[in-house]
């Protein structure tokens, strides 16, 4: 499961729509470390200043729990929107682990496109990933 939904969130979801502050509580409480993990990097990229246009978070998780929480939280188009709603940032994922927050004015260039290309995965891997 992804996801621990409240009994009170799940019967809102069931009438109707739910708010993006909803969802994203939701979403904070049931994956603690993706959170930390996105947040850390959005961080990192506020502290690099404006003209930063990414931060890369690249530690490999804890254990294979942290790790499934990343990818639950990356994998899902909905709660990985809901965060980059959240946080205003593009993310980007490779190797079950490497997590890059873009600044949207950053989705077009040339960083973030080497990231989220074919030729950027290739040459980001090693067979210590390759089970990950």
């Amino acid at each position: 499961m992804s996801l621990d939904v409240p009994a009170d969130l799940l019967d809102t979801a069931e009438r109707g729509e739910v708010d993006d502050a909803a969802f994203i509580d939701c979403v904070r409480r049931s994956l603690p470390y993706a959170w930390q993990v996105i947040g850390a990097v959005v961080a990192d990229l506020e502290l690099a200043g404006p003209g930063a246009e990414c931060a890369e978070h690249g530690t490999p998780p804890p254990s294979e729990a942290e790790r499934g929480q990343l990818l639950r939280a990356l994998a899902s188009d909905a709660i990985r929107g809901g965060l980059e709603r959240h946080f205003g940032v593009r993310l980007a994922f490779q190797n079950c682990h490497l997590v890059g927050a873009f600044r949207p004015t950053a989705v077009d260039g040339a960083r973030y496109r080497a990231f989220v290309s074919p030729r950027g995965q290739l040459l980001n891997q090693s067979p210590a990933l390759r089970d990950c």
